[in-house]
């Protein structure tokens, strides 16, 4: 990940707004041997006693299962909108074009859930994606006996700890005024993805270019 300062979120709070809105994370670790696995999952992440958690739930069996059994270390990538930047929307267009985008990584290690501790993960996380419907009949609560017996053998919950918790939130802020402001408005005419990173950067414009600025 780039470690670049003026590209790094400093607001803690909207760090964890992203992950809020972005829980689908790409997580890859790897077997001993070096074999690398990977998969995309919804997370959820919580703190307690100042510590980061983040859990999910993957197949039994697969290859990412026996990997993450084999060698708990694993990496949770969060990633938002991402879009193309024309070097012909800067004052000074003969440079080179690039790529805005959002991202978020959490290291840690795998930890497997007990069952009673499964059961109340799956509970918060069908609840939460519901939008707290107590009637939606997808719930943990509200599906079958049956059904779990068949479903629950067949998947396991984990934790991570955050260990190392990195972002890049690369929103053109080492760009001179009059090249953001263009690309923003490039960005909102394109829509889609661009119109979200747009939006992103008029949230930044006064704390990197404040008022008082000439």
């Amino acid at each position: 990940m780039y470690n670049i300062n003026y590209f790094k979120e400093k607001d803690k709070q909207s760090i964890m707004d992203f992950i809020e809105d972005y829980p689908f994370a790409f997580m890859t670790g790897s077997f001993l041997s070096g074999m690398q696995v990977a998969t995309q999952i919804p997370i959820l992440s919580e703190q307690r006693n100042g510590e980061l958690y983040f859990q999910g739930h993957i197949m039994r069996n697969t290859d990412h299962h026996k990997a993450f059994a084999e060698n708990p270390e694993a990496l949770l990538v969060f990633s938002g909108p991402n879009c193309y930047v024309s070097a012909s929307w800067y004052s000074n267009p003969a440079t080179a074009s690039t790529w805005n985008y959002m991202s978020v990584h959490v290291s840690g290690q795998v930890n497997f859930m007990s069952d009673n501790k499964f059961i109340e993960f799956m509970r918060k996380l069908t609840l939460k994606f519901e939008n707290y419907d107590t009637l939606s009949p997808t719930i943990y609560d509200n599906l079958s006996d049956q059904y779990l017996s068949r479903m629950l053998p067949a998947i396991v919950g984990f934790e991570i700890k955050a260990e190392q918790f990195e972002n890049v939130f690369k929103l053109s802020q080492n760009m001179d005024k009059n090249s953001y402001i263009s690309i923003i408005s490039k960005l909102l005419e394109r829509g889609g993805f661009s119109a979200l990173i747009a939006n992103e950067m008029l949230k930044r414009k006064n704390e990197i270019f404040p008022e008082s600025e000439t």
